[in-house]
Parts: C-alpha cells; sequence; structure tokens
C-alpha cells in the first residue's frame, strides 16, 4: 500500500487538481469584483479583498514551486512578506488579531479571525505542496465570501456553520495527512535540504517557507563557523544518548527502522550530522514541519521542525480556536482517523518492502532552544473560550488519542532522547553560552551516577521528604515516600545521567499521594513557552487544590480580575484545562555547573525545562514519567529495580483508562538559591539534611558544591 493510498483510503475528494484549478480562478477575480463595490453598504469588502491580495500571492508562490522556477522567492524580502500581515506592529490592524476582528467586523469577527489565521499559515501549506489542504481552506474562504456577497440571510449561527464544516469535515484528511508526515521517512522537502543543501550559505534557510529571522539566520552562520569535528562530536553525543536509552530503559531496538528528528531551523548541520550516526544504526529520519502553533497545546518539546515565531500574541490569541467546532462529531472523526492512519501503518509498502510502520518506529529525537525573550501575554476578551462541555470533550479526545497511540505504539517499545542549545537571540554571550551548553551535555556520567546513588541510598530509607524555601520563596512541601519491600533489590529513585534526557543530573520519583502536601512557590518560571511570575501550587494529598501567580496582578495589587486571570492562564498553560492534576514526579537536579552558567550569565529563567531541572529540586504536574509503561521493570545500574513507577491515577489504566492518565508533564524547578532545605525524615523520627541554604550537604556528594563556589 502507497503513501498515497493510506493517505485517502475511504475519503472521497473528487479530482484535487480540477477543485485547485477552479479556487485558484475564482479567487483571483474577487479584487476586481471589490472595486465596483460601494464600500459605505459592504462593510466586510475590506476583509475579503485584503484576503484574496495576500491568497493571490501565496498561489503565485505556488505556481513557481510547482514549475520548479523558485530562484526569485527564496530571500528576506519575500519571505516577511509571506508573513507581514502578523509581524511586529502589523498585528494591531490585523483581522489576525481578534480584537482588530471584532472591532472591524463585530459579531462575526471570531469566526473571520480564525479564517484570517488559518490563511496566514498557507507558507507552510504552499511550500509542502498540500494541494488538497490549501484547496480545503480556499473554498471555505470562497463559501464565505459569496455568502456576504449575496448578503442573504446572514446569521452568527450561519457563519460559525461554514467554520465548523471546514474544520469537522476535514478532520479525518488532516488528522491521517499530518500522521503520514509525522511516522513515514524521506521523500520531503525537509529531507532535501538535510541531504543536498549548501549549508555554508545561510539562504537556504528560505527554502522552508518558514518565517526566517535573525535567530535562524545567525545560528546557521554560527554553526557554518564550526569544524566538522566540533559538529560531530556534538551530533555523536546527541545519537549515543538516544542509542543509550534503550539499554537504560531495557527496551528492544531490533527492527527499528525509523526515528523522528525534531529541531529548530538553523541547526542543519548538526541535524545532517545526526542523521549520518542515526544510519549507522540502521536508521532512517523522518522530518517534518511542525503543526500549526495555534491551536496547539504548547508543551515542553517542538513537535516538528520550526522556527522562531512570527508574533507570539498571534499564537496565544488563537490557541482555543477549536472553541468554534470542537463537538463529539469532531472528536469522533479525529479518533477514528488516528486509528485508522495506525492500522495503515501496520501494511506500508516502503518502495516495494513490506514495512510495519509502527513497530520500526524508534522514537523522537528532539533538539530543543532557549534564549528567546520572555513572553507574557495580554489576554483578551475577544478570543473565543471553551465551554466547561468543550474542555471535557477536549481532556476526552486527548485521553482517546493517546490511548489509541499507546495501542500501536506502546510506551515501552522505543526510546527517546532530548538536548538543547541556546539561540542567539540569548545576547552578545550567546557563543560563550553555546560552548558551555555543549560542556555541560558531556558531562561524566560516571562521577555524577556515584553522587546520585549517595542520595538516593539516603531517600529510599525516608519516610518523607521535606522541602523549604528561603529568600522570599514560600515552599513548604512535604512528599510521602514508598516503603520498599525488598531493599536489597528494590528503590524508589531513578539515577539520570545523560541518555533520554542530556544533560544529566537529577534522581526521581513517581512519590505516593495520600500524605503529600503543600506549597510549592517559585519567583519567576519559564514553562511551556510563557512566563510566570510569583506561582504558587497547593497540594493536598498529592493533587493540585488551588493555584496562583502575579502576571496580571498591577502595582501588586491582588485584585480580584488579577487573580482570576492568573488562574485562568495556568489552568490553560500548566493544568490544560483539567479541574486538578496529580503530582507526577518528585526529583533532586544535581547540576550545579548548569546553574552556574544560568547565574553567570543571568539567562535562568530562560532555560528550557530539560537544563533547568537538573538545577534544584522539581515538582511535575500530571502523568509520571513512566507513564503508559508502568508495567515494565526498569533498573538502575546497581541492579535494582525502580518500584516506584505508578500512582493512585495509573494503577485505573486497566479498569477506567480514561481515568488513569492526564497526558501532561509539566516540571516546576525551585532554584538553588530559593531552596533553604531540603531533608529526609525516616519512619523513627531522624532527619539527614541532603541540601542546606542551597548547597549540598549530605556526606559523598560536597564535590557538587565546587561549581557552586
Amino acid at each position: 500500500m502507497g503513501q498515497e493510498e493510506i493517505m485517502l483510503e475511504g475519503i472521497t475528494l473528487g479530482n484535487i487538481d480540477e477543485r485547485f484549478d477552479l479556487v485558484r480562478d475564482r479567487i483571483r477575480e474577487i479584487p476586481d469584483e471589490l472595486t465596483c463595490v460601494n464600500e459605505e453598504k459592504y462593510t466586510y469588502l475590506d476583509f475579503f479583498d485584503v484576503k484574496a491580495q495576500y491568497i493571490n500571492k501565496m498561489l503565485d508562490i505556488f505556481g513557481k514551486i510547482e514549475s520548479g522556477d523558485i530562484s526569485d522567492i527564496l530571500g528576506k524580502e519575500i519571505n516577511h512578506e509571506m508573513y507581514e500581515d502578523i509581524i511586529c506592529d502589523n498585528y494591531n490592524s490585523s483581522y489576525c488579531n481578534p480584537d482588530y476582528a471584532e472591532e472591524k467586523l463585530g459579531i462575526y469577527g471570531k469566526a473571520f479571525s480564525f479564517i484570517s489565521a488559518e490563511i496566514a499559515e498557507l507558507p507552510g501549506l504552499v511550500f509542502d505542496k498540500k494541494k488538497a489542504e490549501i484547496s480545503f481552506l480556499l473554498e471555505t474562504f470562497l463559501e464565505l465570501y459569496f455568502m456576504f456577497n449575496n448578503r442573504d440571510s446572514i446569521t452568527v449561527s450561519s457563519v460559525e456553520d461554514v467554520v465548523r464544516s471546514y474544520a469537522v469535515d476535514y478532520a479525518e484528511y488532516h488528522t491521517i495527512a499530518r500522521m503520514q508526515d509525522t511516522f513515514v521517512s524521506g521523500g520531503n522537502l525537509a529531507n532535501d535540504i538535510i541531504e543536498s543543501a549548501d549549508l555554508s550559505d545561510a539562504s537556504y534557510l528560505y527554502s522552508y517557507g518558514e518565517y526566517i529571522s535573525d535567530t535562524e539566520i545567525k545560528m546557521a552562520e554560527y554553526l557554518a563557523s564550526l569544524p566538522q569535528e566540533r559538529i560531530d562530536d556534538i551530533a555523536k553525543t546527541f545519537a549515543d544518548g538516544f542509542r543509550r536509552g534503550y539499554t537504560v530503559m531495557g527496551v528492544d531496538f531490533t527492527g527499528k527502522k525509523n526515528v523522528q528528528i525534531r529541531y529548530h531551523l538553523g541547526q542543519e548541520r548538526i541535524v545532517r550530522s545526526t542523521c549520518e550516526f542515526f544510519s549507522q544504526m540502521g536508521l532512517s529520519p523522518i522530518l517534518f514541519r511542525t503543526a500549526s502553533s495555534r491551536m496547539v497545546k504548547r508543551g515542553t518539546v517542538r513537535q516538528g521542525y520550526e522556527s522562531s515565531y512570527a508574533n507570539q500574541q498571534f499564537c496565544y490569541d488563537h490557541r482555543n480556536d477549536n472553541a468554534l467546532f470542537l463537538n463529539s462529531d469532531f472528536v469522533e472523526r479525529r479518533v477514528n482517523a488516528t486509528k485508522r492512519a495506525y492500522e495503515g501503518f501496520k501494511n506500508y509498502d516502503n518502495d516495494g518492502e513490506i514495512l510495519d510502520l509502527t513497530s520500526a518506529f524508534a522514537g523522537p529525537a528532539v533538539i530543543e532552544t532557549f534564549g528567546e525573550d520572555l513572553f507574557s501575554p495580554v489576554q483578551k476578551g475577544s478570543v473565543p473560550t471553551l465551554t466547561k462541555e468543550q474542555e471535557a470533550l477536549e481532556r476526552k479526545m486527548f485521553g482517546q488519542l493517546a490511548q489509541v497511540s499507546n495501542e500501536f505504539i506502546p510506551g515501552d517499545s522505543y526510546s527517546f532522547s532530548i538536548i538543547a542549545f541556546p539561540v542567539p537571540d540569548i545576547g552578545d554571550d550567546f557563543e560563550k553560552i553555546f560552548d558551555e551548553v555543549v560542556a555541560i551535555n558531556t558531562l561524566d556520567n560516571e562521577k555524577y551516577k556515584a553522587i546520585q546513588q549517595k542520595i538516593i541510598d539516603t531517600l529510599d530509607i525516608a519516610d518523607i521528604v521535606r522541602v523549604i524555601g528561603m529568600n522570599g520563596n514560600k515552599t513548604d512541601i512535604t512528599v510521602q515516600m514508598r516503603h520498599l519491600e525488598n531493599p536489597a533489590k528494590e528503590t524508589q529513585f531513578e539515577n539520570c545521567t545523560a541518555d533520554v534526557n542530556i544533560p544529566l543530573g537529577e534522581v526521581f520519583t513517581s512519590p505516593v499521594l495520600k500524605g503529600t502536601e503543600g506549597v510549592l512557590n517559585v519567583s519567576s518560571t519559564y514553562l511551556n513557552g510563557y512566563n510566570f511570575e510569583n506561582i504558587e501550587i497547593y497540594f493536598k494529598d498529592g493533587v493540585v487544590s488551588d493555584y496562583y501567580c502575579s502576571n496580571f496582578l498591577d502595582n501588586d495589587s491582588d485584585s480580584e480580575e488579577g487573580v482570576e486571570k492568573g488562574k485562568r492562564y495556568i489552568k490553560e498553560n500548566i493544568l490544560f484545562n483539567h479541574e486538578f492534576l496529580p503530582l507526577g514526579e518528585f526529583a533532586i537536579g544535581t547540576n550545579t555547573l548548569a546553574y552556574t552558567m544560568a547565574r553567570r550569565y543571568d539567562i535562568l529563567q530562560k532555560l528550557p525545562i530539560l537544563i533547568v531541572e537538573k538545577t534544584g529540586p522539581h515538582f511535575a504536574l500530571g502523568d509520571t514519567c513512566y507513564s503508559h509503561m508502568e508495567d515494565h521493570a526498569v533498573f538502575n545500574p546497581d541492579g535494582k529495580e525502580i518500584v516506584s513507577r505508578e500512582n493512585d491515577f495509573s494503577l485505573l489504566r486497566d479498569t477506567e483508562p480514561e481515568k488513569a492518565y492526564f497526558n501532561c508533564h509539566t516540571d516546576i524547578t525551585i532554584p538553588y538559591n530559593e531552596l533553604g532545605r531540603l531533608y529526609t525524615i525516616s519512619p523513627e523520627g531522624d532527619e539527614t539534611d541532603i541540601i542546606v541554604e542551597g548547597r549540598f550537604v549530605l556526606p559523598g556528594t560536597e564535590s557538587l558544591n565546587e561549581a557552586l563556589d
């Protein structure tokens, strides 16, 4: 079965070439038609005129890409023209801006702003030559144009019906096409760039069709200046970590063929070298464009290759656009389409070779970035919001999608690896910081393994662990430990070195929920793409009972409106619209070198979770680190089995699977300078200090303070 057959089986689309030609030719006529319309009598003239002109520009670019005549569309000027509607101050007068759309279009503002935002994503579809998806969008635009041009029986409901039909009717196609991109290796735009582009000339970046800023250009130029040996060392650390993950997690590597590589544009030299190392392991790269940055709940790792955001407020404003169409029909279509795609992948014909793509999937290898300006969004009343019923539907959908995914690709059947590097936005010390991060990524595993074992030995005999803040940090939390039935062969904490999570430097566990309670507080932190100020999370029996942040308070005044905005901000971006989340992980970070580097350059807030979680104790809200692989035995280097792999919720996975998982996991770290005391209390009441006033005091761990000194 070929790629196109998997994608289209059972989905009737008609002749896409004919549909595309018809809609293209009709939209080309709109600007001339509108010059004859009395603007005073036609309130919506400007919207259709502006969008039709933009669409026609993108169709011209599409024609050149199809013909292979692309020399004059690859450059900064054309690239920024494709995104000019949402760049910087242009966004203030863009129909993509819900405030502006509401001001100009009134009750139809939300729907029109959604369509405008969909149109703003055309560059990716155009450069990937997604003719069907372009046709679906432009047909919807035309349908609205005809509706308002005729001005017959126009209501908010009729407009929203058009939007809903666009999203729901094509949900199956979009889902299967997306999965095709993320599980089939080779033969796409990114593969061509990685394999054959001249990476010494940063202009290759414009071939993606993504928004290209100075960030991507400077990153590519810097990496182009490094000797190949250094690039290979970086790539080898990354690839070796991925392969070592299979050994550490006890997963069979036999039959693995494909690996997803997720990266930031500008990192192509690292990716090219990484692909070569993976090839030596028998793995082919899957390279794919990140799905729309809108309407995708932003997590801690990227979902494909991507570039800098043209406008983060644009993404935030449209984060809940699915409120316009999220219903049970949409959920059913998306879940069923996902299952059908996986079933199709079981019999995929890879150039004459029958290949089970699900069992051949080796996992994702992710290169994260950090250093961008911290982003605190503006809250707007004009944006779509999910109803309580839709929040429940969304949770149900993500839960069912996770179940389907785990059915075909169980969590214990593959590995992963994540590494992070700074981007030039981090400041004048970018090159120094980059070098130090490379050094941090290659620390001595054996040294840290021995030190961390000292901490684990102390934690394993504890009844509870107490964590208390200092320097204004209000943290005061008690974490309940497990009783080990066989301490000689069992342990509660994983000894984490540089394999799946690079750099090394933490011990972590899934804590007992009952008896875990208190308040977690951090003065400032960057989570899931957003900045949080003075965040407080309260726990009762290991479950979030309340939360607070000061992002939206004026002059430090606890105004009721500001408090409520802060709570909504946390619920959307940390709790992901769950009414509560359990504490999925408790960990102690030991990478004092990373912490010292961050303090020296004043970039602690800008570090990604991947690194910052290693710079102090941290607590994760959501699922445990062993989500969907609780029954898979995992062992530490000393041979002891890590038995703390589940909690009261994941225990329901066989009887009530809809209650077992939350499909999110967000780490919140207390930096050493805000940590007053971390100590254990034994069943007999004896106290043992591990960290006091930000310094390791447990015997055998004192060398960790050398970096702090």
